[in-house]
């Protein structure tokens, strides 16, 4: 992570490169990258709504993060409130601080970027914990969010038009170090 700086994103005014991230990161299209753009912008405008970058020595966006406050409103929030309710976890959406988007570059993946940023991001927080959703696979994503203390709060959860289950995880903040 030595020639990596996590700092302040204005996402706003970068949108366009760190959408280009995540299509790296996510496999994405196009088309989906146009729908994400109007979510994110969406997204900022909502009270609390924190972003955060990691850039390269020449400025470069290789990752990013952003997240606020839950609000039961959200679309999210009403897609996994059943789920979390049938778990008995429906707690979990109220006082607690969304990871709405966590997305590193594949050529600085497992570097510690993304531990950086989220802790960084989740120190922050005025919420008592953080919650988050992920595709619910054994990935080094999940294994991550695990190791910083996140737990499976509700899976599998479907979400309307994505091709994979994704798990709902909460963790208690301070995220776990080490």
């Amino acid at each position: 992570m030595d020639d990596v700086l996590v700092g302040p994103l204005d996402l706003a005014a970068r949108i366009d490169e760190a959408l280009a991230v995540q299509a790296v990161a996510f496999g994405l299209g196009d088309e989906e990258v146009r729908v994400r753009r109007h979510i994110v912008l969406r997204h900022l405008t909502c009270p609390g709504a924190r972003a955060l970058g990691a850039t390269t020595a020449t400025g470069r966006l290789v990752a990013f993060v952003y997240g606020m406050p839950n609000d039961r409103a959200h679309w999210w929030s009403t897609v996994v409130e059943p789920y979390l309710r049938f778990a008995g976890e429906e707690s979990w959406l109220d006082d607690s601080f969304v990871i709405t988007e966590l997305h590193v570059h594949p050529d600085h993946q497992k570097r510690g970027i993304g531990r950086a940023l989220i802790t960084t991001l989740t120190d922050a927080a005025e919420q008592p914990r953080s919650i988050l959703s992920a595709i619910d696979t054994d990935s080094p994503a999940r294994g991550l969010y695990r190791a910083l203390g996140y737990r499976d709060l509700a899976r599998p959860v479907l979400f309307p038009s994505a091709p994979s289950p994704y798990a709902v995880m909460g963790a208690h903040l301070p995220l776990r170090r080490g």
